[in-house]
């Protein structure tokens, strides 16, 4: 299985800035073998990145999508226009999606069907709050986002994000048991969707993942990359992280 390590740029860089990123990122990472590099920039910028990791080893995702192909949903972006964009991949379920914009699982179910309908990859992201953490309620939250995430779904080309909320942006970072405790959960919980087809899918951190926290949170069994916020809007920080120490 190949590692993934997936760049959330958020709203963040412009065109330029785009260019200039990738310009110094890519001969950082250029003979990297063992893992798939994907690059989520803003919706302006997806054109310019597409041209930039033209012929390279990276990939290109999109940040979200709307489920509908075509029509009068002022603002959205369809399967379809991603697709002739050049991307690959998308995120559907980021926790910002789910506060900011109130993405109940239903509305991240349809994202991901139509995603899938259009052969894009989904980076399906899921996590608890602290509240919900200090609740004793990770593994509910954990167990009930996967299963309606993920109702009516295959295993292909299917990535899962686990991004505890408390640690994204915030500093704080899940501890490698920590992560690997509900990595193994998240694992569990496939199995019993997809059966020995569960072990096909990665399963990768999402919160405040660092150069500092890297090589240990690789380290452990069932964290298969990392989708990487801040970190990934320096080349150099984000060159680290990818080229991790593998142990």
């Amino acid at each position: 299985m190949k590692n993934f390590i997936a760049a959330n740029w958020k709203m963040n860089k412009t065109i330029g800035e785009t260019r200039e990123f990738l310009r110094s990122f890519i001969p950082n990472v250029k003979d990297v073998k063992d893992t798939d590099i994907v690059i989520a920039p803003p919706f302006t910028s997806m054109s310019a990145a597409a041209q930039e990791i033209k012929g390279t080893n990276l990939r290109l995702s999109a940040q979200d999508i709307f489920w509908e192909e075509k029509g009068a949903y002022t603002g959205e972006i369809s399967p379809s226009m991603l697709v002739d964009a050049g991307c690959s991949h998308v995120i559907i379920g980021h926790s910002e999606r789910r506060q900011y914009f109130r993405e109940e699982d239903v509305i991240v179910n349809r994202k991901i069907k139509a995603a899938k309908k259009a052969g894009l990859g989904l980076i399906f992201c899921i996590g608890e709050s602290l509240e919900e953490r200090e609740a004793g309620k990770t593994l509910d939250v954990i167990k009930r986002e996967v299963e309606m995430g993920l109702a009516e779904v295959d295993s292909d080309n299917l990535v899962v994000a686990y991004e505890p909320i408390w640690a994204i942006g915030t500093g704080k970072t899940a501890t490698t048991e920590q992560a690997q405790d509900v990595h193994a959960y998240i694992r569990k919980i496939l199995h019993n969707l997809y059966g020995n087809k569960s072990e096909e899918i990665r399963i990768i951190y999402g919160g405040s993942a660092t150069p500092d926290n890297i090589d240990g949170l690789m380290a452990c069994q069932d964290v298969n990359g990392a989708l990487v916020g801040g970190a990934s809007l320096k080349p150099e920080s984000f060159s680290r992280i990818v080229n991790f120490k593998r142990v």
